[in-house]
């Protein structure tokens, strides 16, 4: 079986696969849809589907992650996700690929918690940062590819969700060499049979830190409105279609550049600062991007800049979230950090479509910038205690 670095590696190569796949299909769909002439409306309320999927699946992580442990849950999880992937190939129906996506969004909860769960439980407190920064630049980077599948649409419309499965299946497979392993549950005395015991650390993680599932619900919210509705923004307001392909993977790219250096930073001088620091500078720059829309060169350098500083926020919200919650409520916290990020991933497209249809004479990036300004607003106006190690050098 492989060192305890190795199998953090394959981890983080898991979740990159998970970020390739959906940064893959949220523009690929929305582009064939609107092709065909479905409107942004609907084509916003189908992007949902993903979500809708991790939103389904979240309640029911916790038993089955204690019950057979983390290991046989990513390999269910990308199972999903590599078989939903080519089964878009066989049959090209509205409510046939919402279903698809619907179970990939399932499966890809089970990886991306699994994965999560396993890495934030056993960093060390002075290194929690990075490693989570290492796990949302890994997703980044998957996240910055995906699209760029979009254009083997031009080939054979069945090509990209043939080659992502393929990918999906090579990386899938180094989990054969990792040796399983359970969450821990501290010490604490409680029936983890019981569904009233799953609803208390619910209750209780939530209780604690509501304001760390913020970052989250931000991040779904921007990553698919951003995926899901611009491609059909931008082509209404007159860009090519090869060209949205090579501007949309520019936030995720940007989010690769400051990923490390903020959870470093994040470690010293602590999450909450540069939480509200990047979630300003993002608003500052979206409306810059309402400004430069129908330039091509403004919207690259807007993309990358929003990148750089809103990329991040998911992994600064679960490393939030795990210093202010106990060991114990870890995989509650994970499971809640999914379930918000999966809220503004499907309230993001379908309020996206809305104004879209319903606002044509505003800017789509000034949804966007109230959105921010909201959870920023949360964010300032509420402080925690951090439960964090006596050596830790985390302040709020």
């Amino acid at each position: 079986m492989v060192s305890k670095r190795t199998r953090f590696s394959i981890l983080v190569s898991l979740v990159g696969i998970s970020g390739f796949s959906q940064g893959m299909l949220l523009p690929l769909i929305a582009i064939i849809l609107e092709q065909n002439g479905v409107s942004s409306s609907i084509n916003g309320l189908h992007a949902t589907g993903l979500y809708i999927g991790v939103l389904i699946a979240s309640p029911f992580m916790e038993k089955p992650l204690r019950k057979i442990g983390f290991k046989p849950m990513i390999l269910i999880g990308g199972a999903l996700v590599f078989t939903s992937l080519f089964f878009f190939t066989l049959w090209e129906a509205l409510w046939f690929w919402f279903i698809l996506r619907l179970i990939i969004g399932m499966g890809d909860q089970m990886l991306n918690f699994s994965t999560q769960t396993w890495i934030t439980s056993t960093s060390e407190p002075e290194k929690r940062g990075r490693d989570i920064a290492l796990y949302g630049l890994s997703f980044g980077t998957g996240f910055t590819l995906g699209p760029l599948m979009t254009q083997l649409i031009n080939v054979h419309q069945s090509l990209p969700f043939i080659l992502s499965s393929i990918l999906c299946i090579l990386v899938w497979s180094l989990m054969f060499w990792v040796r399983n392993e359970f969450p821990s549950a501290e010490d604490e005395e409680v029936d983890f049979r019981s569904n009233r015991s799953s609803f208390r650390r619910f209750y209780q993680a939530a209780k604690i830190a509501w304001v760390a599932f913020l970052p989250p619900f931000a991040y779904g919210l921007l990553e698919a409105s951003l995926h899901g509705n611009f491609p059909v923004y931008g082509m209404r307001i007159g860009h090519d279609v090869d060209m949205l392909a090579y501007i949309l993977p520019c936030f995720a790219g940007g989010s690769i550049i400051t990923q490390l250096p903020l959870g470093a930073l994040s470690d010293k001088i602590g999450r909450r600062k540069v939480l509200l620091s990047v979630i300003a500078g993002g608003m500052i720059i979206f409306i810059m991007a309402s400004v430069v829309e129908q330039s091509l060169i403004g919207l690259f350098i807007s993309f990358i800049l929003a990148g750089m500083c809103v990329g991040s926020v998911f992994s600064l919200g679960v490393s939030y979230m795990t210093d202010l919650l106990p060991k114990n409520l870890l995989p509650a916290g994970n499971i809640l950090c999914g379930i918000f990020f999966s809220f503004g991933s499907i309230i993001g497209p379908f309020l996206g479509g809305l104004f879209i249809d319903y606002f044509p004479g505003l800017s789509f990036f000034h949804m966007i910038t109230l959105s921010l300004f909201l959870i920023w607003l949360a964010i300032f106006t509420r402080k925690e205690k951090l439960h964090v190690s006596p050596t830790s050098s985390q302040t709020v």
